[in-house]
């Protein structure tokens, strides 16, 4: 069924011009809009219904409310892991300093492949409209998981990595690619920029959170601030349970087929791109506070800078979305990538307190800039909503891969040599590289969209 459309004609200037109204679903169907010819112009006009589906799906009470919901969801999963530093910080010198920091960033990176690996089941899960039960069960574990990490025992690895590395990175599985996906029922238009509002939440997740811990962890004890850390989770959460509605006829819409999918290029080597970036982007995120400390910042000092570096990510993720929605995802993000690589390499330059805040506050903007918009950028390749899960599903459980032994690499080259301490160029140079190729990569997979007619005029919309 196909919105009725009627053309009603006006004199403006001594000519017709048509006005697009768009009244509820009637039996009329496209092909009655289409070729209406005006005698005092001879002008031959197609009018797309699109228009009317845009405006459908850009806006509305439930639609702001989901939104608010990702952002609370994005705020207790990914804005937790992007505080992740303070947790190896504090595991590299007391709890855990019988381990390397290579074997400590395990945890952390682990936790975040455990977030994208089951991808595609949750995406399948999610098309067949199972959305409220993963965020209800995913809500429990990632609560119930936090206060477990309280509980653990000074050089108990094994009781560290079960708590936060599995559990957690479960629990966070079923919230994160949910929110994701549900943002592609609501907006169309303007999902680029709704996406960043609603992921903006990790972000400001990765600023409280680490103020939180280095803060009462200072007053009280490590185990305090974790559990203090879980009751706000707990709230968030399920108000995150409540505001957030999965549009009716959004369920049952045409099932996503993994053979068009497995073999559409573009989005393919996408994610060939997302995966390099992955194995170099989150080390600043991981092993800044301690580098900080390292060069002689002080310890006071230092605990702030990865609420930097995610106050920086903020507005990442809002101003290059607003802009994305105008020239396209492709267009901002290959920039993006290339900025935030050559910030990687200026890491040799930071020398001072200063220098540490300013390249904190700039990769921060710059690398939340692209994490914001692959989710915009993978259901711009889809063909209908019914893949937007399954879509999301196969991109996330392919780059978890990446999420696992990006940091793990970045640890073991900080600490290939016991004489002189941590050996910082190595993972600077191959974070650096990873997200230049990365850049490259993105590069081609535009270059393959715009090839099969997907990106506009020109490709001036991709």
């Amino acid at each position: 069924m196909a919105p009725d459309v009627r053309v009603l004609p006006f004199i403006i200037s001594g000519f017709r011009a048509p006005v697009l109204v768009c009244p509820p679903m009637s039996d009329h169907s496209e092909a009655s809009v289409v070729g209406h010819t005006y005698d005092e112009k001879k002008i031959t006009l197609e009018l797309s219904l699109q228009a009317c589906a845009d405006d459908e799906l850009d806006g509305g009470r439930s639609a702001w409310l989901t939104i608010l919901g990702t952002f609370f969801i994005q705020f207790c999963t990914l804005g937790s892991i992007n505080a992740f530093g303070v947790y190896q910080d504090y595991y590299t010198r007391y709890s855990l300093s019988n381990k390397t920091p290579s074997e400590i960033s395990w945890i952390g990176s682990f936790q975040l492949c455990m977030q994208y690996a089951p991808g595609i089941l949750v995406g399948r899960a999610f098309d067949a409209g199972y959305f409220h039960h993963m965020i209800a069960l995913g809500s429990v574990l990632q609560v119930a998981s936090i206060f477990m990490i309280s509980l653990t025992q000074k050089h108990q690895y094994y009781q560290v990595f079960l708590a936060q590395a599995v559990a957690s990175g479960l629990g966070q599985s079923l919230l994160f690619l949910p929110s994701l996906s549900i943002i592609g029922q609501h907006f169309k238009r303007r999902r680029a920029f709704a996406t960043g509002v609603g992921v903006s939440g990790a972000s400001l997740g990765g600023v409280i959170w680490p103020i939180i811990l280095n803060q009462l962890r200072q007053r009280t004890s490590f185990e305090s601030a974790v559990r203090v850390t879980g009751a706000i989770a707990g709230v968030l959460l399920a108000l995150a349970n409540i505001v957030m509605k999965l549009k009716p006829h959004a369920t049952g819409a045409t099932a996503p087929k993994f053979k068009v999918i497995l073999t559409d290029w573009a989005f393919m080597a996408s994610i060939g791109g997302a995966f390099v970036v992955g194995l170099g982007l989150f080390f600043p995120y991981f092993y800044l506070q301690l580098y900080a400390v390292d060069k002689g910042v002080h310890e006071g000092l230092a605990f702030y800078v990865l609420a930097l570096m995610n106050s920086g990510s903020l507005g990442g993720r809002l101003l290059p979305n607003f802009i994305a929605d105008r020239v396209g995802p492709y267009n901002m993000m290959i920039p993006c990538l290339a900025i935030s690589s050559a910030l990687a390499f200026s890491i040799f330059g930071i020398k001072t307190v200063a220098d540490v805040v300013v390249f904190a506050i700039l990769y921060g903007f710059w690398s939340g800039s692209y994490v914001s918009l692959v989710p915009s950028l993978i259901l711009s390749t889809a063909g209908n909503p019914g893949e937007y899960g399954t879509r999301m599903g196969v991109a996330f459980s392919i780059v978890s891969v990446s999420m696992l032994v990006g940091t793990p690499i970045s640890g073991a080259l900080l600490n290939s040599t016991s004489t002189v301490g941590y050996v910082w160029y190595k993972p600077i140079i191959f974070c650096g590289t990873m997200l230049a190729c990365g850049s490259a990569i993105f590069s081609f997979s535009r270059y393959l969209f715009v090839r099969d007619g997907r990106g506009g005029a020109r490709g001036r919309l991709v």
